[in-house]
């Protein structure tokens, strides 16, 4: 099974939809803690939910298991942490919430892609997300769109 990751700063909508839509989405799942910051302009839940029924015929989900909490992503971002640091953190988080047996991989079965904020995956909780779900299910291809 193949499942995507996106980040929607630094895009114009007309690009974030057209990717999507060019790769086939068909479910949206959103694994940003906050969802709803006036900063994230088209990606606010609400928004982006009649988006991408309108223009990708797609579903929007939000999944708060597969965010940070709070106190890690203020660490991170307005402490300026490690990201080494910050990833040992969200890993283990992962692991305590076993997010492989509380998510159903048969609901991956349509193309998924995850949603957060940061424009690539190379320092993105997503990333984790998806290197850790490929970790305990057979047969996941990871694509960052």
């Amino acid at each position: 099974m193949e499942i995507y990751s996106i980040g929607f700063t630094q895009r114009s909508a007309e690009d974030f939809f057209g990717t999507l839509k060019s790769a086939g989405i068909r479910r949206l799942l959103d694994v940003r803690l906050n969802n709803t910051s006036q900063l994230a302009a088209f990606a606010k839940r609400d928004d982006l939910a009649y988006f991408l029924k309108a223009i990708c015929n797609a579903d929007y989900a939000h999944e708060p298991l597969l965010a940070p909490t709070q106190q890690m992503l203020d660490d991170y971002k307005k402490r300026k942490g490690n990201w080494g640091d910050y990833e040992k953190l969200f890993v283990a988080l992962l692991i305590e919430r076993d997010i492989s047996n509380v998510l159903d991989p048969r609901s991956f079965e349509e193309p998924t892609v995850l949603l957060c904020s940061e424009f690539t995956a190379e320092n993105c909780h997503r990333r984790l997300v998806l290197e850790y779900l490929q970790r305990h299910w057979n047969g996941v291809t990871i694509r960052h769109l």
